[in-house]
């Protein structure tokens, strides 16, 4: 009986991710308690945006913690969504991986700097320091998503595209929540600058998503 040779991929640096992700997310839960769990109930009580929906809040480390945790399981889910649905890239996975995250960070950097710039020429900082506050806050609530579903995927059910679809629907739909949630809370504002926001949504919403979809497909 000849022996047969089975390549088996390493999942050490993914399980490297996955643990520094938690250790972000535990210490944002440790020094911020009460805030943590006010996030937690986010998609059900609105009263994180409410509390913390101030200016510079941004830049808060309770804030920028969660950020960070966002954009690593948003690029490992990434990653998996691609090595899963599309054809891979010829990269090492550990390469692409950091690609990816190279390319979310630059993106969500260019697309805040963006707001601001349009907040800035149009006179509505404060309105776009809000909107954006609450759009983050909701992309990071639905990374805990990201992050169960990347450890299903890696760990429990490899390449499974139920779960798969399963993490897209609920993210999709909590971002949906908040944006429901948004445009409820500053509707008369929005109303007051209607055709910036349509501006604004098109510019800095639609294309980059169309964008991000044709890279994939790609």
């Amino acid at each position: 009986m000849n022996p047969i040779y089975k390549a088996v991929e390493s999942l050490d640096w993914i399980t490297i991710v996955l643990f520094f992700s938690m250790v972000v997310l535990a210490l944002g839960k440790y020094l911020f308690q009460s805030r943590f769990w006010n996030f937690m109930i986010l998609p059900f009580n609105n009263r994180y945006v409410v509390l913390y929906n101030k200016k510079g809040q941004l830049l808060n480390w309770f804030h920028i913690l969660l950020t960070i945790f966002q954009l690593v399981n948003l690029s490992l889910f990434v990653f998996l969504l691609q090595k899963d649905l599309f054809n891979l890239s010829s990269q090492s996975p550990v390469q692409y991986f950091f690609t990816i995250m190279g390319v979310l960070v630059l993106f969500q950097i260019i697309k805040v700097l963006l707001q601001f710039t349009k907040g800035f020429v149009f006179n509505t900082m404060e309105l776009v320091s809000e909107l954006s506050f609450s759009k983050i806050t909701y992309l990071n609530y639905s990374s805990l998503i990201m992050f169960i579903s990347n450890i299903v995927l890696v760990y429990i059910f490899k390449d499974s595209k139920i779960v798969l679809y399963t993490a897209l629907i609920l993210i999709v739909s909590i971002n949906l929540i908040g944006v429901a949630k948004l445009l409820k809370n500053h509707q008369k504002a929005i109303i007051s600058y209607f055709l910036y926001f349509i501006l604004y949504l098109c510019a800095l919403e639609i294309a980059p998503l169309v964008i991000v979809g044709s890279y994939l497909k790609d």
